[in-house]
């Protein structure tokens, strides 16, 4: 039977709990069935206010006001692999040209995983999640829970597509690592509990949030930008590690669970990504865990789908399976004609649409666009980045920081002439910058050397020969999980650089900005640090750990094979002048 219109919006309340039914009622009224599976559909923006009479407005015009899509998601450009951030006040112009030429406000996503600052310039810039872990204070993730949810709703952000809820327990995984709390499954959830309660409370305008990815990511080696991963664990394994932090993330209200791209024999076919499986979001995701809040499908441009499926039936799966929203198909137009052709031939029942047209204009009306849906440009500022935010989001870093292995007590330095060597993962990166001027700070004639993984042999050959000349060598390597990259190994030339170096007679002290598993290629190095984290801070606390500014007090939420095991960490509370060798 063909649902009515007041049927839909009996359904709509609710869900929404019991707000405006003359606002759900207008806006139910204002689309017909294509306009419904357009709501279904988040595409991609670049936070950049593009001319007017630009192809790339029109492009979002075309999508907004004809196509009436439910919602954007930020995403960045990444030319040469350099990250570009979007500028706060353009992007917020953006968004409100865009709110205006709606027929439905539109629900804005944003992958906020350690604050805005991920996609957007800010100088809040919390580290990984994996670096809130190694402190042991749940605390901290419930204030970055707090302050993202409100620099997100200052920007006109509704939604965080965050925090990540997958148990690392996989060294090798080249795309979740430091982006998980860890490998134990109560720590993460504990983690995943307090971020939720801090955005939860942010009381002047609601966010939504979201846990990912589910059934858990973190034991796969797969990227999912580049192919189907595989969770190879037997359903009694996925209760003790996998689903813990997804449980407790629902109980404590959750606003929406994202799918993984990866595939669970131990649920479903080793050929079906859990984003097209009934078995995973219905099955298990509605019927036994309970959960009744959005079901969100990761990117649906990412090769670990569309490798097997094009944009169209690729959608059409996702919405029999049971996902409510189409992130990032990678062409809206097809993804919503196969939808709406699908429900022609009688494979996806109007209904089953409604269902999910519910569930969406419900979240748009709890997170307030039925009262409000501008950016106040003017308040941008001072709600995007406070001292406190800034000094804590430090604070974070300092406590992270983590010494795995310590011979002869390099860690702190103790004076001499040591040189600085910086391993980024890019030719073009602003990566260690911040590093070689902390060091240059303390050090002004220190031989700091920004290395790149293009660098020919050669060179490479001449900077370690050059080193020889230093009582030791402190080498800051970038180890990032980032897309489609594939692993988390060093670059180009460097791993025989860091090797060279080994086998001279200085001693060699290795820090890992971002991934603590580096340190399995390299255990003959001298000293160990890590970090846990790519970002500016990242490197500041691990200058101010070399030379003795801090306590060093992290500890591995992860276990380091051959290396280390969860939990340890060589605490280091010592503090001296710093002297130069003359």
């Amino acid at each position: 039977m063909k649902p009515t219109w007041k049927a839909l919006l009996g359904i709509l309340v609710v869900l929404a709990k019991g707000v405006s039914a003359p606002v759900a009622k207008r806006w139910i009224e204002s689309v017909d069935l294509r306009g419904k599976v357009a709501q279904l559909v988040m595409v991609p923006f670049y936070g950049e206010a593009p001319n007017t009479k630009s192809e790339e407005y029109k492009k979002y015009v075309r999508w907004v006001h004809d196509l009436r899509v439910g919602g954007l998601v930020l995403v960045n450009r990444v030319p040469y692999g350099v990250v570009q951030h979007s500028e706060p006040y353009a992007m917020a112009a953006f968004l409100n040209r865009m709110q205006k030429l709606a027929r439905i406000p539109l629900l804005v996503a944003g992958d906020f995983e350690r604050g805005v600052s991920m996609r957007v310039q800010s100088e809040s810039k919390f580290p990984h999640a994996m670096a809130l872990a190694a402190t042991g204070d749940a605390s901290l993730s419930r204030y970055e829970g707090a302050v993202t949810a409100q620099q997100a709703r200052a920007l006109g952000v509704h939604w965080i597509l965050a925090p990540v809820a997958d148990v690392n327990n996989n060294p090798d995984n080249p795309i979740i690592n430091i982006r998980s709390y860890g490998e134990d499954p109560e720590e993460v959830a504990a983690h995943v509990r307090a971020f939720l309660e801090g955005a939860q409370s942010e009381r002047g305008e609601r966010v939504l949030t979201t846990v990912k990815h589910f059934p858990g990511h973190g034991d796969t080696a797969t990227d999912t930008h580049l192919g189907l991963a595989v969770l190879e664990a037997d359903r009694g394994r996925l209760e003790k590690v996998e689903l813990v932090p997804f449980r407790a993330a629902i109980r404590q209200g959750v606003d929406a669970v994202m799918s993984a791209h990866i595939a669970a024999p131990a649920l479903d076919s080793p050929e079906i990504p859990s984003t097209l499986s009934a078995a995973v979001l219905t099955g298990l995701l509605r019927n036994e865990l309970g959960f009744r809040g959005l079901i969100v499908t990761d990117a649906l441009d990412m090769q670990g789908v569309t490798k097997q499926w094009g944009p169209g039936e690729a959608a059409v799966k996702a919405l029999e399976a049971g996902a409510d929203v189409l992130l990032m198909p990678p062409q809206p137009e097809e993804a919503i004609e196969a939808v709406l052709r699908a429900v022609e031939e009688g494979r996806l029942s109007r209904q089953r649409i409604e269902e999910s047209v519910s569930r969406i204009l419900a979240a748009k009306i709890r997170v307030g666009l039925d009262r409000r849906r501008l950016v106040d440009l003017e308040a941008i500022a001072d709600r995007l980045d406070s001292p406190e935010m800034v000094e804590r989001a430090q604070e974070i870093a300092d406590r992270a920081v983590t010494l795995v292995k310590n011979e002869k007590d390099l860690v702190p330095l103790r004076g001499g002439s040591p040189c600085f060597l910086v391993l980024s993962e890019s030719y073009d990166s602003t990566a260690g910058r911040r590093f070689a001027q902390e060091v240059q700070k303390r050090l002004p004639k220190a031989e700091v050397s920004l290395l790149n993984p293009v660098m020919p042999d050669c060179e490479l050959d001449q900077v370690a020969a050059k080193a020889g000349a230093c009582d030791v060598v402190i080498v800051a390597a970038f180890v990032s999980a980032a897309a489609y990259r594939g692993n988390v190994a060093l670059a180009g030339g460097y791993p025989k650089l860091v090797n060279s170096l080994i086998g001279s007679s200085r001693p060699v002290v290795l820090i890992a900005l971002g991934s603590p598993y580096l340190a399995r290629s390299f255990p003959g190095v001298s000293a160990y640090l890590t970090t846990y984290s790519t970002a500016p801070t990242a490197e500041l606390a691990a200058v101010k750990a070399l030379f003795g500014e801090i306590p060093i007090q992290g500890r591995l939420p992860v276990t380091i094979p051959g290396v280390a095991r969860y939990g340890e960490g060589i605490l280091s509370r010592l503090s001296w002048k710093w002297s130069v060798r003359r």
